[in-house]
């Protein structure tokens, strides 16, 4: 009796460990997904670019993981006054929501901001005169937004 016992056991084990497997994910992701996150939210228009090129092939970084969700510019306007700002927030939630899920947020956030701000001071950049000096202002008052309440 003692040896089915075991037997039975044993079995029920391994079982329960194919069970598991079969449960878990076909894939992690890959180990240097924390430089890849780093490289997408970085200050430069380097970054912002790579980061714009990753979001229209998403497929491409499946393994990563990442949230690519986005309500823009949350409750504010994505493009207040004429001025499209609705990439550079959707970078900023991209930000946000994958460092917060790695658990690095607070390491990260005034790097996000950072980056938030030069993301729309380039869209600025593409204006002239009163335009230009509006368009900053606006971006300057969406980054003191986020600085302090994001």
């Amino acid at each position: 009796m003692r040896r089915r016992t075991t037997t039975t056991l044993t079995v029920a084990a391994g079982c329960a460990l194919a069970l598991g497997a079969a449960a878990a994910p076909a894939y992690a992701a890959p180990a240097d997904k924390p430089q890849v996150l780093s490289s997408f939210t970085q200050t430069s228009a380097s970054s912002q670019n790579a980061w714009i090129a990753a979001r229209q092939n998403q497929r491409a970084w499946s393994a990563y993981e990442f949230d690519w969700s986005t309500d823009h510019c949350t409750a504010s306007p994505d493009n207040p006054f004429g001025f499209p700002f609705q990439t550079a927030c959707a970078r900023h939630d991209f930000g946000y929501r994958n460092y917060r899920a790695a658990g690095q947020f607070d390491a990260n956030k005034s790097r996000i901001d950072s980056a938030f701000h030069e993301d729309m001071k380039r869209v600025c950049a593409t204006y002239t005169g009163e335009k230009h000096t509006a368009c900053n202002s606006t971006a300057w008052t969406y980054y003191q937004a986020v600085k302090l309440f994001g």
